[in-house]
């Protein structure tokens, strides 16, 4: 999404304006509120030649007998004698007191003030939108894992389908069975082949799209986009593989015995985390110094 090149409210002093080129600020400001125009002359006070008052868009005072210059055409600087004088627009070099400012509804930077965006301008996104891209990518990268992993899904089914059968019928015929509260070695044989090559196919869809297309395909149907804080572009595989590796890695650990509970706060908190921050980042964009923008 890209911004047309004017003035608009600078995102770091609400109080000022700043340059937008189309592409990045510049460091070109100016203030937000323009100077009071100059105070009109008393009676009995000479008005010297070409003198304005009352601001922009005021017609300069054309001297008696002159011809007008064609409606629209722009006036040069001090004018010589002789020379025509404008219409419609301000003596040159007469100062606005109100800057003009882009029209609202084309996403321009700064016409938000209370929205957070990036130091260049761009919008963070909203928390709702990461959810459901999120949701969108995790039902997608199953689907992929499921075509690698099928196999050792399908294994792990048919032993815990023989391993509780006999619960099953002791609990048909009335009984009372006890199920067992952990899952047999045997049973890890399929469990932990078939988490790995998740765990890999997961990592591999997340890096390939953010360091190729800087958004993963849940993230383009919500028009959001990871970039880094500082920049613009798709994400170096560096810091692609901060941002995956952390939120992968913490849910590894999660699997843990004893330590699962503690990195489960620590996943809730980096889920919940951008509600609060001032950046809208995640913990698992902290590390890498990642945001989502809008696109």
């Amino acid at each position: 999404m890209s911004f047309q090149a004017g003035w608009y409210d600078d995102p770091e002093n609400q109080s000022q304006q700043r340059y937008w080129d189309g592409n990045a600020w510049t460091d070109r400001r100016r203030p937000k509120y323009g100077q009071p125009a100059p105070e009109r002359p008393q009676d009995g006070q000479s008005v010297q030649h070409g003198q304005v008052f009352g601001g922009a868009g005021q017609q300069a005072q054309q001297p008696f007998g002159q011809p007008q210059q064609p409606y629209g055409q722009p006036q040069q600087g001090q004018q010589q004698h002789g020379q025509q004088y404008g219409q419609g627009q301000g003596f040159q070099g007469g100062y606005q007191p109100y800057p003009q400012q882009a029209a609202v509804g084309y996403g321009a930077p700064g016409q938000n003030p209370n929205r957070v965006v990036t130091p260049d301008g761009q919008p963070l996104s909203g928390w709702w939108r990461r959810v459901f891209a999120y949701i969108i990518d995790s039902i997608l990268s199953g689907l992929i894992a499921l075509v690698f992993s099928g196999y050792f899904v399908w294994k792990f089914l048919q032993w815990a389908m023989d391993f509780y059968r006999p619960l099953f019928e002791e609990a048909a015929r009335g009984g009372n069975p006890v199920a067992p509260t952990t899952l047999p070695a045997e049973a890890y044989k399929w469990i932990i082949p078939a988490s790995l090559i998740s765990l890999a196919v997961q990592f591999a869809y997340q890096y390939f799209f953010l360091t190729k297309a800087g958004a993963t395909p849940g993230k383009m149907l919500l028009s959001i986009a990871v970039r880094q804080r500082g920049s613009r572009g798709y994400l170096p595989p560096a810091v692609a593989a901060k941002r995956v590796g952390f939120y992968l890695g913490v849910n590894v650990v999660s699997a843990i015995p004893l330590l699962g509970q503690l990195v489960f706060i620590i996943i809730l908190l980096d889920w919940f985390w951008p509600l609060w921050d001032d950046k809208k980042q995640a913990l698992h964009d902290k590390w890498p110094g990642t945001q989502v923008v809008r696109t």
